[in-house]
């Protein structure tokens, strides 16, 4: 890091941090933990309540790792996860002076001069930064995302609360070990803050979706961004809460393309848009009809090795055709060791449930009379209280994300009350599928993106 880089992962910055996380999170943990190992099960909820509101004032990334927990199945308490899930882009704004001072110091003290406008006033606020709305010299409609300050110590100092958080999980239950789960919740919260390395996402995505009409991807302006500043054209769209009460029609439009934002990336590059929140897509029209979806915010892109996606396509199959030989290569391809009949059979209680309604041939729910709150939530039940019992396993960290869009989106799903036939979708992202070909596709995109190929 730069001596110059006034932001670099300062331990002041990160001293700061540690009182003002642990002063809000600290009495609850404590209490938590208390409640858990004397067996209080009635303390749950208000202790789930009492969290939250510690979260709730805390801005920056211990709000993002509060998300990504309570979107992992089974990794929190299901009160904690329903109340830390409604803490989702509710961090405070910065005001206009404190704006134009971030501005100017990431494009110079003449910044406003490069806008035809910029609107002070923040469109929307999340966990890392805020999202203003502006205009090129021409007129050309921009969103610039801007970065709080101090968000690289900030990300550190809670990065070491979460590791505090996960050792006591252990203790308190040794059933799953987390320690993977961490490490990759830190190294993707990481690459949030780097937003040159966002714009190269959004750039692949660009390349990867070319062609699907039903989806679309900001242009980034390169200019006009750095590593704190990343800005985009602006999409104009309408939250896809609006079209819940539509058409049946509109409604599969829009989880059509849904699926075609998540899967054809996934299927044709191996990577895949892991922070499917409703506040990341919104519904844009053609001739006054909802026609599909602008997919927005590419800091949470997981890249993975083509074996994955083998793994993925390989326990499909052995799913739809009962060959569990084949079924048992996918897991181990993924990194599931020492595994047992036992074990094989607890994992595809969790494997039955995501493959589901890919592996019937008809149109159909996601899941009937499920709300999309609780999707997936009973069958990541089932599956800690079987493994109580022939556990311990390791989850690959690989899971995180792929298991964060599959529920996520199996919600949006959900939320539209779309009908479809998702086997069908499904065998047409891999018709034909070759490891081979998907690993030089893979290459020469991240090639052309300038990203790094995946380990």
């Amino acid at each position: 890091m730069s001596a110059s880089d006034s932001e670099a992962n300062r331990f002041s910055a990160r001293a700061a941090r540690y009182a003002k996380v642990g002063a809000n999170v600290g009495g609850v943990a404590a209490r938590m933990a208390g409640a858990r190992l004397l067996g209080r099960k009635g303390e749950d909820v208000s202790s789930a309540a009492a969290l939250a509101q510690a979260l709730g004032g805390l801005k920056g990334p211990i709000m993002k790792v509060a998300q990504l927990l309570a979107t992992v199945p089974d990794l929190l308490p299901p009160e904690y996860a329903a109340e830390l899930q409604k803490l989702q882009s509710e961090a405070p704004p910065m005001g206009a002076a404190f704006v134009k001072r971030r501005m100017a110091a990431e494009l110079g003290p003449q910044w406003q001069g490069r806008f035809g406008k910029f609107d002070l006033r923040p469109a929307a606020a999340a966990s890392l930064g805020q999202v203003h709305r502006a205009e090129t010299l021409d007129g050309v409609p921009l969103a610039c995302k801007l970065q709080y300050p101090d968000m690289q110590s900030a990300v550190e100092a809670d990065l070491k609360q979460l590791e505090l958080a996960f050792a006591l999980h252990r203790r308190i239950s040794s059933v799953i070990d987390t320690r993977e789960i961490a490490k990759e919740i830190g190294d993707r919260v990481r690459e949030e803050l780097d937003y040159t390395r966002e714009a190269k996402h959004a750039a692949l995505y660009a390349d990867v979706l070319k062609g699907v009409e039903t989806v679309r991807v900001p242009v980034v302006h390169p200019d006009l961004s750095t590593k704190r500043l990343l800005t985009q054209g602006w999409l104009e769209g309408e939250k896809i809460l609006n079209f819940t009460g539509g058409p049946l029609e509109t409604r599969n439009r829009l989880a059509h393309a849904m699926f075609q934002a998540w899967w054809h990336p996934f299927s044709r590059a191996a990577v895949i848009h892991g922070d499917p929140h409703l506040g990341n897509y919104t519904v844009f029209s053609d001739g006054g009809e909802p026609a599909g979806i602008n997919l927005l915010d590419y800091g949470c892109i997981r890249i993975f090795h083509p074996r994955f996606v083998g793994g993925v396509v390989d326990l499909y199959k052995g799913l739809l055709h009962g060959d569990e030989a084949r079924i048992v290569h996918a897991y181990e391809s993924w990194g599931f060791r020492n595994l047992t009949r036992e074990l094989v059979d607890i994992l595809n209680i969790w494997a039955r449930f995501i493959y589901g309604p890919l592996l019937e041939d008809r149109v159909r729910t996601v899941a009937d009379g499920v709300k999309p709150s609780e999707y997936g939530r009973r069958q990541a039940f089932e599956v800690h209280r079987a493994l109580k019992e022939r556990g311990p396993v390791t989850v690959p960290r690989e899971f995180v994300f792929m298991d964060r869009a599959a529920v996520g989106l199996g919600a949006v799903f959900l939320h539209l009350r779309s009908e479809l036939n998702y086997h069908r979708l499904f065998e047409a992202q891999i018709d034909r599928f070759s490891l081979d070909e998907l690993a030089a596709r893979q290459h020469a995109v991240l090639e052309k993106a300038g990203l790094p190929q995946p380990a």
